[in-house]
């Protein structure tokens, strides 16, 4: 029989009601003649509440039974959901991370997949089950503990089951209709893409989109996995949602895809570091070592003197999430104490925000940054810092201008058309 993956995020399972609602729709692909893997998250705002549960009783919590409590919100769901489909006369059976099993590194909080192994699944799909309802977010290490994945880490499991069981396509039911050019609340000319090829979806992800969490992406792209994203709340058909798959299939990309922003962004500059070799590991390695996810990096180098420098120094300029500058400046005030670097200043702006357009079509189209740059200047928004990939032109900027900034760049790269 054919295979489909479907995974159901928080909001499409928060009550009883919505997981029928969701049953429904895995009942409606069983009726098409799939056998179905459907992968569940905890119902909306359960895994907040077991987090807050175990903060309170254990400020700094044993890991290992971290996972064990937040795992938990998972079980729940992934057992109404298959009583749910019985109840519809759909053969169905839950199933826990150890019981597949999904067997992962011993990271807790933060696993990755080892394997998932088939054999379990099969044997109930042979025995005439048509539905096995598995709990995402988690695992077992080879320790035999639960492990769970990090945030987001149920659109991840639903990806890997669909590579390890060579699924048909992977289907993420969420509580939008699909991925659109940009934000919907930002523009209302921002339009729902039919398709979007991996990279582009993977740079969307890690630039600020929240619609598919950057791991399950990432997992997609390696193993060829075509991913829909469809709404929960909506009737849907074959050609419904956003289809996220490769390049080869999309008949003809544009130049820009769309626009992503970050608001939670901080720029840091150490000012008048020595340049010579090594300064730059001599940075970022103890930023890495504290767990720093540094972005956009910009080194200005200059041969005058500056007090009581002599030659060459330099400003070194980066960007990380706000919620990390505390461990950042942590990080190169003690790398200047025990001698590894020195600098004047260490100057934080926790008043920025990144915009970035993202395309495939970048690779075979000049004047993409001359376009993002004018119509910004147009604006009188002021640019701090620039990066750039293959595919991607991302800015720093004030955070005040960002959704100005997002609605002119959407116009400019005229994203309202198809």
């Amino acid at each position: 029989m054919p295979l489909l993956v479907m995974k159901f995020g928080g909001t499409s399972v928060a009550d009883l009601a919505r997981i029928k609602n969701a049953a429904a729709k895995v009942k409606r692909e069983v009726e098409r003649g799939y056998d179905v893997i459907v992968i569940v998250s905890a119902m909306s705002g359960k895994t907040n509440e077991l987090v807050g549960w175990v903060e309170q009783t254990s400020p700094l919590f044993d890991a290992r039974e971290y996972d064990a409590v937040v795992s938990s919100g998972e079980n729940v769901t992934a057992g109404l959901m298959a009583l749910t489909l019985q109840e519809m006369d759909v053969p169905a059976r839950s199933w826990q991370g150890w019981q597949v099993p999904i067997l992962t590194t011993s990271a807790h909080s933060s696993a990755r997949f080892i394997d998932i192994p088939s054999t379990n699944i099969a044997a109930k799909f042979a025995e005439g089950f048509k539905v096995a309802v598995v709990a995402g977010f988690q695992g077992v290490s080879p320790e035999g503990r639960i492990t769970t994945l990090g945030r987001g880490g149920s659109d991840t499991t639903a990806v890997a089951f669909a590579a390890a069981f060579k699924a048909e396509r992977c289907d993420i039911y969420t509580d939008v209709d699909g991925v659109y050019t940009t934000d919907p609340r930002i523009t209302g000319k921002a339009r729902k893409l039919d398709k979007i090829a991996f990279e582009e979806m993977l740079e969307l992800a890690s630039l600020g989109a929240k619609v598919l969490q950057t791991r399950s992406v990432e997992l997609a792209m390696r193993y060829k996995v075509r991913l829909r994203v469809l709404s929960s709340f909506e009737d849907t058909d074959e050609t419904s949602g956003t289809l996220v798959c490769d390049e080869d299939e999309i008949m003809e990309s544009k130049v820009v895809s769309g626009v992503a922003y970050s608001r939670d962004e901080a720029k840091m500059t150490l000012v008048t570091v020595e340049d010579r070799p090594g300064i730059a590991a001599a940075i970022f390695g103890p930023l890495s070592e504290a767990g720093v996810n540094v972005d956009m990096i910009v080194q200005n180098i200059s041969e005058k003197n500056y007090g009581t420098h002599t030659g060459a120094v330099t400003d070194m300029t980066f960007s990380c999430p706000i919620n990390q500058v505390a461990r950042a400046k942590k990080a190169m005030e003690d790398a200047r104490a025990t001698g590894s670097i020195s600098y004047d200043d260490l100057v934080v702006d926790t008043d920025v925000a990144k915009v970035s357009v993202v395309g495939i079509g970048m690779r075979s189209h000049a004047g993409v940054a001359a376009t993002m740059f004018k119509s910004l200047a147009a604006e009188n928004v002021n640019i701090k810092v620039i990066a750039t990939s293959e595919i991607k032109i991302s800015v720093l900027i004030d955070r005040k201008y960002m959704e100005l900034a997002v609605q002119a760049l959407h116009d400019a790269f005229g994203l309202e058309r198809a």
